[in-house]
């Protein structure tokens, strides 16, 4: 692998976005969601009225999107759709979309062909154990759920949204439960990847924690 490739995983509400975020910043590397890359799709089902019980419609929805991370911002077909697909609607269904396995085969071969084009930090759920299991450096974060759904909550309210903190928990424990027992690629920490427990320290101690990784 002749780019860099910073791998990041852990369930929802962890701080991976956050932290990766950061670090890219840190190190002048491109950042890639690959969490939002399945909010897109699944946005775009909403949007376009697709059952998102019906497989083989999103799948071939999902073959004809585009999907890009420039300056921050992830594209939808050539539109910026960075708060469009971070609603309750769109994570109380993405789960459901992201374990179809023709779809996660879609995201995947998008993901490595960035990680070929150039060094990236990535985050989601498979990064380190499926898309790039020989990534240089893999972090698995994670936090407990009461914290996640506060963190959550704290963000959605901080964007106006009208939510309640109990359907925030709701939603991350299912979210839990599809991501770890899905078939393909599910969320599991690879051997080789460095777990941090979150709940108790802020932003600066993780990225304090990671960077030191890198030295």
């Amino acid at each position: 692998m002749n780019n860099m490739v910073i791998a990041i995983d852990g369930p929802a509400g962890a701080g991976k976005s956050t932290i990766a975020k950061i670090i890219s910043n840190k190190l002048n590397i491109n950042y890639i969601d690959t969490g939002a890359m399945y909010r897109a799709i699944t946005y775009k089902a909403i949007r376009d009225e697709i059952d998102i019980d019906d497989e083989k419609a999103l799948i071939e929805m999902a073959k004809k999107t585009q999907i890009d991370f420039k300056d921050n911002n992830i594209y939808l077909d050539n539109e910026i759709v960075n708060e469009e697909i971070r609603t309750l609607s769109v994570s109380g269904n993405v789960s459901k979309i992201a374990q179809i396995k023709e779809i996660r085969e879609i995201m995947v071969d998008l993901q490595r062909k960035m990680g070929k084009k150039y060094s990236v930090i990535m985050d989601g759920r498979d990064i380190g154990s499926y898309v790039f299991k020989d990534a240089n450096l893999k972090f698995y974060l994670t936090a407990g759920i009461n914290e996640r759904a506060r963190r959550r909550y704290k963000e959605l309210k901080g964007k106006g949204h009208d939510i309640n903190l109990d359907d925030i928990v709701n939603d991350i424990k299912n979210r839990d439960e599809i991501d770890s027992k899905r078939s393909f690629a599910p969320l599991i920490k690879a051997d080789d990847a460095v777990e941090i427990d979150t709940t108790s320290k802020n932003i600066e101690e993780v990225v304090s924690d990671i960077m030191e990784y890198m030295k």
